[in-house]
């Protein structure tokens, strides 16, 4: 059965219709396109075909384009060098849930790191010292594959004396080639159960703190953000005023439309959005 599509459109076979918008200044009107990364430009570290093509056509279109992540795990420079090999330039231009998360945090002050290098990382350029162990004025949980129940007790000591529990992120899973694994959302849900809190400060997409530093990046102006996943990307380009293009190569598929909040388009993926987007030029 064939699926309704923000416009009156229906997805159907395999293959959606887009729908097509004009810029606020016109067709020609440079844009920021604010691109997910996990499930719209690669999936598990394999490049999505067409995405890095279509991110050359944005550029050379005039559109600004930058990255935006919940995956708090990696170094920014790491996600930059993975973009370049598979074609696509991004120094300067990834955003990551662990520089949102500790972009909350006061320089000066301390954090245990319940996550990965990362979360470490943008501690360190924020001037806020990294801890193993508390006590410490917060603890930052993010996704790491060596989360244990040691991690759990030491996380939960520093909170429970007193230090302020924040997550890079909330997403319940991560995007995967064999389906979806257990995400950041899962590590801060055991940390702030044991804890006995019910809503942690959580930092990353679709949050105020992420918001913030999207904004910083691409100003204020008509944005696009591209994602797989309505609870983080759609809520994010409603935070930002932005629209939203929901693309089924990731976490989401069309048989889970309709989806809430509604996406401006739907595609099977960036490159056919791109394609729909700018046609020849």
């Amino acid at each position: 059965m064939a699926s309704p599509v923000a416009g009156g459109g229906t997805v159907a076979g395999g293959a959606p219709t887009i729908r097509h918008w004009v810029p606020s200044g016109g067709d020609d009107a440079p844009v920021a396109w604010v691109l997910d990364l996990d499930g719209a430009v690669w999936l598990s570290g394999e490049a999505i075909p067409g995405s890095a093509e279509a991110v050359r056509r944005l550029r050379e279109a005039g559109h600004k384009v930058v990255f935006v992540t919940n995956n708090s795990s990696a170094y920014v420079r790491d996600q930059e060098a993975k973009l370049a090999a598979i074609g696509i330039e991004a120094e300067g231009d990834v955003m990551t849930s662990a520089l949102a998360a500790a972009s909350v945090l006061e320089p000066g002050t301390s954090a245990v790191v319940c996550g990965g290098a990362g979360v470490r990382e943008a501690l360190e350029q924020r001037g806020v010292r990294p801890l193993t162990e508390g006590p410490a004025d917060a603890v930052v949980v993010g996704f790491h594959h060596e989360f244990d129940y040691e991690r759990l007790r030491v996380a939960h000591h520093a909170v429970h004396h007193g230090a302020r529990l924040v997550g890079t992120n909330d997403d319940p899973t991560l995007p995967s080639s064999d389906g979806p694994v257990p995400g950041a959302g899962a590590i801060l849900a055991a940390v702030a159960t044991a804890a006995g809190i019910v809503e942690p400060e959580v930092a990353g997409k679709p949050y105020t703190p992420m918001v913030d530093l999207v904004r910083s990046a691409v100003g204020e102006g008509d944005h696009v953000v591209v994602g797989d996943r309505p609870s983080t990307d759609g809520r994010l380009a409603r935070n930002l005023g932005a629209r939203f293009c929901l693309v089924f190569s990731g976490a989401t598929s069309p048989d889970d439309l309709p989806a809430d909040p509604e996406p401006d388009a739907v595609a099977d993926d960036l490159a056919s959005l791109v394609e729909a987007e700018l046609g020849g030029q």
